[in-house]
């Protein structure tokens, strides 16, 4: 055993086990013992948060199976635990510390043997050692050194190949019937045949039909109800499609939920691993891929403390990773969060530096290796971004796709909304001084500026040099460090902080004033003042002198690579592109920051909805600027996605929005295209009017938030748990958490929360999957995209009609959209996707509850035709959940022996 006592707090109490006792301890008390002695633990920051000590840390099992099974999840949890250590499952909470030391045992006794990831877990042991890793000093003693040197990380990783380019797809024809015939094969000749999920299939085909006329994409829009199997629906098409054609079919998603279930789902498709891998190929920004430069630039000195122990565990993970995919892949999602992401973000491309084919590791590049592996693949799994960016700005021409699939089609306009907005801020501003200055100060890491980047272009051509010269010049004037607090201290540096100076000023005296300090102000650009038009054009004539040097840059760029000098070989060529793509991002970037300039002081544009905004939280500001946003973004939508393709399925349960087919459109580009869209539509085959119901509880007082918490505990407690409850604020979300998490903990039912606890979303989801007694508290990121099954979501609880947030952009397409309509369609097409959480599968069973007297009625058609609607008092609410759901086995504690 070892000799190290175990700590486990949670709702219903503290505990401190040892080899010889078991004892309930005070806060006080165990406080003390953490910061006199390493303790054993199960999610530091979470045991941390329930202490009220934020610094508490020790000897983490998550650290520690992160070490020895890189890229392998496990549940954070006790029960997710025992399940990965192959032990009995604690009866209580009482019983998890001592459990928490057999725990450690055995995932330590792995050592003894040989296990699928030794490699390399001797030499990061000793460097985990050297940087004082709790766990290295136990893992060491049981590691022997090997005989042969390990292999490194950076030697490990495979190098990827490069492969002629991909012919243009055949124009092909999918016969009719043949994605039916396709659709059969996936299903297994012996299912049950779903009359929707074929007509749908069939439906699809529209999509991938040859094209008639340039920019007028074959476009089908496809509203498929829960339940009706779209996924195999449109994979049915898509995969004979790009068999017959030879060319790739790009799924995208707007939640990386949906991607990991269509990385699932392809495995009937291709069910052997090696064909699938080659076949299918998941796609996500930059953004979310390891760095290896960055991690070299961490392993190497670029980290200090906790940050440097979280490279290192990475490190072991990227040697096993499939993808080295750190946001949504096979990383576990809790692992940056044990460092309260001290580092993580600084291990991906997130600042667009990458130098391409300069960077050592460029043949052994994640990214590269994605892309490369994309253009052979038949089926992309992308998101609505990645195929946004990609068309608007990407390097890959050549290999563009001309089938998309787009899932989760009621986000597009979102999606669309993000991409093509324009923000002139404080953030964005610093964002791209450091951009192009690099390193400023003394801190460390492997950040350089565009000249050093571009040296060696400098060194050969005199034009690219003076423009670099010139760029580096006028970045100057752009905010640089400490700019928040010389704005907010009313002394500005250079032209860009002095407009934001204008900004917040102007900002403050017009917004309205929401009584809260941790709420943002806004106001609409609109009779500016004559300080605000002043500042305005003195940003604009220095912004003008960075584009002019950037633009002339890019065009050197051009020049050297049709001249091809000598030292221009092909990884030097790869960089040149590389740098004229990102030059030209931040060149376009600039142009529209100068066309929103343009607007302050002159006539406002009718496509366009522009404000002025401080943005704050917790009480404290922390960006200012200006915004522009489309008010149709499904515009450029059109324009940039759709015309350039030959066919698109936009499919979603929600389509048609709260609204109709007109809404459908709308919100999906198609009244931008000259050919007009198809349209399919199929209930869900759901028994809803057996299957669930509707209440909505008339004595909860608004604004009450004791009230509203009260509700929501007895809800929790007459279901057995199995409750997801939506906010509509995080501040209420909170207030309820912390009235009812001890009352629940006391019943034995386990409450997690978003914007509470210190764990990511998706990770809070497969926490609140794994346990039937759990429930869950969030906010919109869980009102869309969250698959749960129905013995662990039973019962869906909102704290009040979801109203869109009153704001500039809003108001603008209210005005445009309808008025009121326009607010009614949105409320119900969220409350749709709410309720569409509830009933997942034939079986399930559960009830909605609204907790809003003043739900109007007319909003009830959003829920599907047939289910039962009342309105009806908390105590009548909570009999009738405890009534239907009685059937459900209670389960305290989500700790239960697997049957």
């Amino acid at each position: 055993m070892l000799p190290y006592p175990a700590l486990h707090a949670s709702h219903a109490g503290i505990w401190i086990a040892t080899a010889e006792e078991t004892r309930a301890v005070g806060r006080g008390e165990a406080i003390r013992i953490a910061a006199d002695t390493p303790v054993i633990l199960l999610n530091a920051p979470l045991i941390g948060q329930r202490l009220g000590y934020a610094e508490l840390t020790g000897l983490d099992l998550l650290e520690l199976y992160a070490f020895l099974h890189p890229a392998q999840f496990a549940v954070p949890t006790p029960k997710g635990l025992a399940r990965v250590a192959n032990l009995p499952l604690p009866g209580d909470d009482a019983q998890i510390a001592p459990f928490l030391l057999r725990a450690a045992e055995a995932l330590l006794a792995i050592t003894d043997g040989d296990w699928p990831e030794r490699e390399g877990a001797w030499t990061a042991a000793q460097s985990l050692y050297r940087l004082r890793w709790p766990w290295a000093p136990v893992v060491a003693d049981r590691l022997k050194k090997p005989q042969v040197d390990e292999r490194w990380l950076f030697s490990r990783l495979p190098e990827w190949e490069e492969h002629a380019p991909r012919p243009a797809p055949r124009t092909v024809t999918i016969e009719p019937g043949d994605a039916e015939a396709r659709l059969v094969d996936l299903t297994g000749h012996g299912a049950e045949e779903r009359p929707g999920q074929r007509a749908y299939a069939g439906a699809a085909t529209a999509a991938f039909a040859p094209r008639a006329m340039r920019d007028s994409p074959n476009l089908v829009l496809a509203e498929a109800g829960t339940g009706i199997g779209k996924t195999l629906g449109y994979l049915s098409p898509a995969s004979l499609w790009a068999e017959k054609a030879g060319g790739a079919v790009w799924i995208s998603t707007y939640t990386k939920t949906l991607q990991r279930q269509l990385g699932q789902e392809t495995a009937r498709l291709y069910p052997d691993a090696t064909i699938r891998k080659a076949k299918v190929v998941t796609r996500k920004g930059r953004e979310n891929y390891l760095c290896l430069l960055n991690l070299e630039d961490a392993l190497q000195g670029g980290f200090a403390g906790r940050a440097a122990i979280l490279a290192h565990l990475v490190a072991r993970w990227a040697a096993y990773s499939a993808d080295g995919d750190m946001v949504g892949g096979d990383l576990p999602g809790w692992l940056p969060t044990l460092f309260r992401r001290n580092g993580s973000t600084a291990l991906t491309d997130r600042r667009g530096e990458c130098v391409y084919a300069g960077c050592p590791h460029y043949k052994k590049c994640f990214i590269e290796r994605a892309a490369r592996a994309s253009s052979e693949a038949d089926i992309v799994i992308a998101n609505h971004a990645l195929v946004m960016v990609n068309a608007a700005r990407g390097r890959e021409l050549a290999t563009r796709p001309t089938r998309y699939v787009f899932d989760e089609g009621h986000h597009i306009f979102d999606a669309a909304d993000s991409m093509f907005a324009t923000a002139l801020t404080g953030a964005e501003a610093i964002e791209l001084r450091r951009w192009i200055l690099g390193p400023e100060s003394s801190g460390r890491g492997r950040r350089r500026g565009l000249a050093a980047r571009l040296s060696d272009v400098a060194s050969y051509d005199e034009g690219g040099a003076r423009a670099i010269a010139e760029a580096v010049a006028a970045a100057g004037a752009l905010a640089s460090d400490g700019w928040l607090q010389r704005v907010g201290e009313g002394a500005p540096f250079g032209p860009i902080e002095t407009l934001l100076a204008a900004v917040r000023g102007l900002t403050y005296a017009r917004a309205e004033q929401p009584g809260d300090a941790g709420y943002g102000l806004e106001t609409e650009l609109a009779e500016p003042d004559a300080t605000l038009i002043e500042t305005a054009g003195a940003a604009a004539a220095a912004l003008d002198a960075l584009v002019r040097p950037l633009v002339t840059l890019g065009r050197r760029l051009e020049a050297v690579l049709a001249e091809a000098p000598d030292w221009l070989d092909g990884p030097a060529r790869a960089r040149v592109e590389g740098a004229i793509a990102s030059i030209g991002w931040r060149a376009e970037t600039v142009a529209s920051w100068l066309s929103l300039l343009a607007r302050v002081g002159g006539p406002a544009d009718a496509d366009f909805v522009d404000w002025l905004a401080v943005d704050r939280g917790d009480g404290r500001e922390f960006d200012i600027g200006l915004h522009r946003h489309w008010l149709d973004p499904t515009r450029p939508f059109a324009e940039i996605v759709l015309k350039p393709a030959h066919g698109a399925l936009v499919t979603s349960a929600t389509l048609t929005g709260g609204g109709d087919w007109d809404v459908a459109e709308a919100r999906t580009g198609a009244p931008h295209l000259a050919r007009p869209a198809a349209r399919f539509q199929a209930v869900s085959p759901f028994d809803y009017a057996n299957q669930a119901e509707v209440l909505i509880v008339t004595d909860v007082k608004r604004g009450d938030v004791a009230a509203l918490a009260n509700a929501y505990a007895r809800l929790i407690v007459a279901s057995g748990g199995g409750t997801l409850g939506l906010f509509t604020a995080i501040r209420r979300l909170r207030g309820v958490h912390g009235r009812i998490a001890d009352r629940l903990a006391r019943e034995g039912l386990p409450l997690h929360a978003q914007h509470v606890d210190p764990i990511d979303t998706g990770t809070l989801v497969d926490i609140f999957r794994d346990d039937p007694s759990a429930s869950l508290l969030g906010t919109d990121a869980l009102r869309d995209g969250v698959d749960v099954p129905g013995e662990s979501l039973r019962l869906v609880v909102m704290e009040g009609v979801p109203w869109p947030k009153p704001s500039v952009l809003h108001a603008a397409r209210r005005l445009a959209g309808g008025g009121s309509a326009y607010d009614d369609r949105i409320v119900r097409a969220r409350l749709a996707q709410a309720f569409g959480r509830l009933i997942r599968r034939a079986d399930d069973s559960g009830a909605f509850v609204m907790l809003s007297a003043a739900m109007p009625s007319r909003l009830l058609s959003a829920f599907p035709p047939g289910v039962p609607i009342a309105r009806v008092t908390l105590d009548e609410a909570v009999s009738r959940i405890a009534t239907r759901l009685s059937s459900t086995p209670r389960v305290g504690h989500g700790l239960r022996e697997p049957a």
